[in-house]
């Protein structure tokens, strides 16, 4: 996990210096700089000073959590590349690539990428075929970057987990701050979607979830495929030792449990002493034997966090405020316990149907998932790496996604029952009733977060949505 950054317009090295600097705190382990004049990679940051001039430029600043420390980007050969996220299946593209003679230079996942697109494009396709073909080829979360010396090349993943901004101006960086901080405006490079940055801004949209569809699947096969392909993504997301993101709900408890057969797991949560989210990860975890970590919160330490969700959620908005807090706090006791990787159940209302809001609109679902990118997972991404971790979402891989398109209505809402295959799996996985058969308040209740935001609102003598707004105007003065 990383922040990337880079430009093709005035004053370059200036700018790269202080994109840089404003997103630093996405990779502390150390920054890589590439332009049409040089390149420098060092884990001193004082020495950004040194970064070459130059016209067009990319670069990194590291947090390592794939292939060796010590290797940092751009990769540099033909072309110059930087990635933020994981590739899940790079051993085996490695392998196939290597079968065809492509060397590499590191076992870092990113390079994959790099050589992948090198050897698309010797087979005659064009830059934006070659990138068309890689998303059908890689499995994982990632936002990329990389340029032929003349231009520069954005795109993200299908679902849009990591987030990517440019602006018309010819810059791009992982955050909206970085951004704001050399007086750019901030657009989102969408989910799917090819960005090349030179003469102008131009867009393509290479990947559509709507190819993912087909015919929908019988009872019987799904849950086959659903407990394959879910227990299959959970296992790619793991490390030795792994953090759940836990509520004591439903679909952190199925990610737990798959989890629990690959890595030992440490549970991580964060509410209120009298809060259902800290209840039932309590119950939950003792039922199964997992460790439990808790983050109780006060009014107090909400109203000395709030300034650093600001920052990390950019956007005046109550919602993402209150889903944040919790967020907050769990990712923060994760970073100080040395966990990098926590895994959520983000996705799975949208894919399954656990919002109410779908009794009456089932339609929502696929607009909320086409949407989730920038709605949910960018404030979700943004807060992890505030606090040096990063979130993974099994959910969300291209199989599950797919499964979830291909289940039938009814296997999603019956009456006024939610998420009902996944309801069906969790008890054919042996997870007993009294955990399946919950229905979980949304986090910003669940955790009394909402509640402390109000009191801190109305001490004000605002509204929510006042108060808000009053945070990011004091937090991102300077930006406007």
């Amino acid at each position: 996990m990383c922040l990337i950054a880079g430009g093709v317009n005035g004053k370059l090295r200036e700018k790269l210096i202080r994109m840089a600097l404003a997103g630093k705190h996405r990779g502390p382990d150390s920054f890589g700089v590439w332009t049409d004049e040089g390149t420098l990679k060092s884990s001193d940051f004082a020495r950004l000073s040194e970064i070459p001039g130059g016209k067009i430029g990319i670069l990194q600043c590291r947090l390592a959590m794939t292939g060796s420390k010590e290797f940092t980007q751009p990769f540099v050969n033909e072309l110059a590349l930087v990635h933020n996220g994981e590739i899940y299946n790079h051993g085996q593209i490695r392998i196939y690539l290597e079968g065809k003679g492509v060397s590499f230079e590191s076992d870092v996942d990113s390079e994959v990428i790099l050589r992948l697109i090198e050897f698309l494009k010797e087979k005659g396709m064009s830059f934006p075929q070659a990138v068309k073909e890689a998303m059908r080829w890689l499995e994982g979360d990632y936002s990329v970057a990389f340029s032929d010396g003349e231009r520069i090349y954005l795109f993200r993943d299908p679902i849009g987990i990591r987030p990517l901004y440019f602006s018309p101006n010819g810059f791009f960086a992982s955050e909206k701050k970085v951004l704001w901080a050399i007086g750019e405006e901030a657009i989102p490079v969408e989910p799917g979607e090819l960005v090349v940055l030179g003469r102008g801004v131009r867009r393509a949209r290479l990947f559509s979830l709507a190819r993912l569809g087909g015919g929908y699947l019988k009872e019987k096969s799904l849950l086959r495929g659903l407990e394959n392909v879910l227990g299959y993504s959970v296992s790619l997301r793991v490390g030795r030792r792994t953090g759940v993101l836990f509520s004591g709900g439903l679909d952190s408890t199925l990610v737990a449990f798959l989890a629990s057969k690959h890595s030992d797991v440490v549970l991580y949560t964060a509410g209120t002493e009298d809060s259902p989210d800290i209840e039932w990860a309590r119950k939950v975890s003792e039922h199964f034997g997992w460790e439990l970590r808790e983050r109780i919160f006060t009014l107090d330490d909400v109203e000395k966090a709030l300034k650093k969700v600001i920052f990390a959620i950019e956007e005046p908005n109550p919602l993402n405020l209150a889903i944040g807090i919790p967020l907050h706090f769990a990712t923060e006791l994760a970073g100080k316990d040395g966990v990098k990787v926590l895994l959520s159940g983000q996705g799975a209302d949208e894919l399954f149907g656990g919002y109410a809001k779908y009794l009456e609109r089932p339609e929502l679902m696929w607009e909320d998932i086409l949407s989730i990118s920038e709605r949910n997972l960018a404030r979700d991404d943004k807060i992890a790496m505030l606090n040096g971790v990063e979130g993974r979402f099994p959910f969300l891989s291209l199989p599950v996604v797919a499964l979830a398109l291909r289940t039938p209505p009814k296997l999603k809402i019956s009456g006024n029952e939610r998420k009902v295959v996944l309801r069906k799996l969790a008890l054919q996985l042996g997870i007993p009733e009294w955990i399946a058969g919950r229905e979980k308040k949304a986090t910003q209740y669940g955790s009394r977060a909402q509640r402390l935001l109000e009191k801190l609102a109305k001490r004000e003598g605002l509204s929510l949505g006042g108060f808000t707004e009053k945070l990011f105007y004091e937090v991102f003065r300077n930006a406007f």
